[in-house]
């Protein structure tokens, strides 16, 4: 992604940004059972993207941003109330302290990338995901740890087998190094499977009043010419476990049907849409969205009306440009999002950080 004079968006760039917005959706729109909870973190380190932070982190729980660091801010600071109330100094300087050696670390692996890429300048974008889902309901936990460079995998943490996957040659040497670091390996399960979930448990008693919270969306209808699909635009609900889809006549239809992503808002809310085919201005009253939410009885439902639909072309253009802008804005803010390396010294540490304020949440890292 490129983020470059105040996030204006360079036509030479222009695949760059696609990539990066796709994979940062993907990493953010985990839709998940209604028991699951999930911990994440995203590091980003970025190479020739002018007037925007090298390297970013933000943490997530259950989609919710509950923490920031650039290396222009230098500091690791609380985005929600509640975590800045239960969560003391000693804490954030200590996530200060990660963070910054993670921003050095993460601007040498750039620097190897390019190498063993052979690249020298350009657009470039190292990005590191990790973190865990526990089900509240089963008790099951399941951690994950995954690397990429400039929008495609990079190497992958398989935790079943204790192993490393390499889906491109230029990883192969990283994965020949970190297979064979056993306290790499101790320190990846520790975190993932012990102290990861130990937080994701405390943030979730913390959090709770915010972080299940129900909110029913507006639902618009949009189009941007008379011979365009039909776009049914959900936007301002929460949780992110919902449900979008059109049916006619009563019955639920999947041919003519577009369904998109669950993007989140700069408030903490979400979106979706899911677009429809033009059918004849005889048949579209037969047609009907149904947008549904996790704990919510009732379904919200839109029948296809003539009136109801925003058709002129400007203002429909300028709606998706601002969509589009925020997305780009929370992308990056929620953390230029993310992939890039990490170990841990977790394994010389107490298990319970929710008991042990010295044990920091988020990882250390090695380099590739």
């Amino acid at each position: 992604m490129v983020l470059s004079q105040g996030f204006n968006i360079k036509c030479k760039h222009k695949n760059t940004v696609k990539m990066f917005l796709a994979f940062g959706v993907l990493l953010l729109t985990h839709n998940l059972e209604a028991v699951t909870h999930s911990l994440q973190y995203f590091y980003t380190t970025s190479s020739g993207v002018n007037n925007f932070p090298e390297f970013v982190t933000v943490g997530l729980v259950d989609g919710q941003q509950i923490s920031y660091y650039d290396s222009n801010v230098k500091r690791e600071v609380p985005k929600q109330d509640w975590m800045e109330k239960n969560e003391g100094a000693d804490y954030w300087e200590g996530q200060t302290q990660i963070s910054i050696g993670a921003e050095q670390t993460h601007k040498a692996n750039v620097q190897i990338a390019k190498q063993r890429f052979n690249q020298t300048g350009g657009v470039h974008i190292f990005q590191y995901m990790y973190g865990c889902e526990w089900d509240d309901e089963t008790g099951e936990v399941k951690g994950y740890s995954q690397y990429g460079y400039d929008g495609e995998d990079f190497i992958v943490l398989d935790l079943k087998s204790e192993s490393w996957i390499a889906p491109t040659p230029q990883a192969v040497i990283t994965k020949n190094k970190w297979d064979h670091d056993k306290g790499l390996m101790a320190g990846e399960k520790n975190y993932l499977n012990q102290i990861c979930p130990e937080w994701l448990k405390k943030h979730v008693k913390n959090g709770r009043s915010s972080l299940m919270r129900t909110v029913l969306p507006s639902v618009s209808l949009l189009r941007k010419s008379p011979s365009s699909p039909v776009s049914c635009h959900a936007t301002g609900f929460h949780p992110d476990r919902a449900e979008m889809f059109w049916r006619k006549d009563g019955e639920e239809i999947h041919e003519g049907v577009d369904k998109g992503e669950i993007l989140p808002n700069n408030d903490g809310t979400f979106q979706m849409s899911v677009d429809l085919s033009p059918v004849p201005a005889e048949d579209l009253e037969k047609y009907e969205c149904v947008f549904q939410l996790s704990g919510v009885k009732d379904d919200l439902v839109t029948r296809l009306e003539e009136p109801k639909i925003r058709t002129n072309e400007g203002n429909y253009t300028t709606y998706i440009i601002i969509i589009a802008a925020a997305l780009v804005v929370l992308i990056a803010v929620i953390a230029v999002i993310g992939f890039i390396i990490y170990k841990r010294k977790s394994a010389k540490r107490p298990p319970s950080p929710v008991e042990k304020t010295e044990v920091e949440e988020e990882k250390m890292l090695p380099t590739v």
